[in-house]
């Protein structure tokens, strides 16, 4: 499928952004991208800040010229115009298991590994949030999101005890988000253990499908 008219504004390495572009892979649909230099600041100029006033990526852009921020938004837009293969739940049960554990993943994994990477990295410094206002890092929270993230690799493991995925029998956007919060973890030189073989043999299942390497 070709999202005519539609285009994504990307950057390559920004976690977010890889959300999406893997949802989107999995739907089997194609929309045209423009990469914005975050390394050079081109997200905090007045030429994208017009495009996105909180100057993130991603953001979907329409053929008549409105837009939509935010990733989880943006493949709900994708969930809606392409329902198969479901990424968000089948039915009401599972539409709301899909999102409480999507949002566990957000809240107990994303949000650490983004609290270790922006307090700790010298490339943030008066970057500790994301957007176009300058906030000063914390360095204590670069040990509590090392602390956090050691308790979501441990629940992640516990849950991939109780199904073969994180949200129930399927791959969903679940699983999307937790493989990208692994992997953005390691930014900040933080590892799951060893000892947690569900977690291990789910990640080697999860980045072998095609669309993780979108």
């Amino acid at each position: 499928m070709n999202a005519n008219g539609i285009k994504l504004y990307d950057h390559p390495q920004a976690p977010n952004t890889r959300r999406v572009r893997i949802f989107l892979a999995e739907k089997g649909v194609e929309v045209p991208r423009q990469t914005v230099d975050l390394a050079n600041g081109d997200n905090l100029k007045p030429a994208y800040l017009a495009i996105n006033p909180a100057g993130t990526v991603p953001v979907l852009e329409f053929a008549d010229g409105s837009r939509i921020a935010e990733s989880v938004a943006i493949c709900r837009y994708f969930e809606s115009v392409r329902p198969e293969p479901p990424l968000m739940g089948t039915d009401a049960r599972d539409r709301a298991r899909v999102e409480m554990r999507h949002r566990q993943v957000e809240q107990t994994g994303m949000v650490p590994a983004g609290e270790m990477l922006r307090n700790g990295s010298r490339r943030f410094e008066n970057r500790a949030l994301a957007g176009p206002h300058p906030f000063a890092q914390i360095p204590a929270l670069v040990e509590r999101g090392r602390a956090r993230i050691g308790l979501f690799f441990a629940w992640l493991d516990t849950v991939l005890g109780e199904s073969e995925y994180v949200a129930g029998p399927r791959y969903t956007i679940a699983d999307i988000a937790a493989l990208v919060t692994v992997d953005f973890a390691r930014w900040s030189k933080a590892e799951p253990d060893p000892a947690q073989k569900r977690l291990a043999a789910w990640y080697e299942k999860a980045s072998a499908r095609p669309s993780a390497k979108a």
